[in-house]
């Protein structure tokens, strides 16, 4: 039998070639890569100094945040942190 390269069928014929797309760059599965980069974030964050501290705010609010954080070009935890330091200060 002759080996038909477009035959699909037969997968014994093909087992020795290399499929195509990206390789696995991590041997880890997602959910354990998660785990592991959030992990180094804390520990990146603890390095720094850093605290962590939850805040729960209005649709509203939030989006007034994300407006304002948009045109100074920060991030919203470092305006959120800008606007504590400046009301603790006056």
């Amino acid at each position: 039998m002759a080996k038909e390269q477009a035959d699909r069928t037969t997968f014994d014929l093909f087992a020795d070639e290399k499929r195509r797309g990206r390789p696995r760059s991590n041997p880890l599965p997602r959910s354990q890569q998660l785990k592991v980069n959030k992990r180094n974030q804390i520990l990146r964050d603890k390095a720094k100094g850093l605290k962590r501290v939850e805040l729960k705010v209005s649709q509203e609010l939030y989006d007034i945040l994300n407006e304002k954080a948009l045109e100074e070009n920060l991030s919203r935890a470092q305006l959120i942190e800008s606007m504590l330091i400046a009301q603790l200060e006056d």
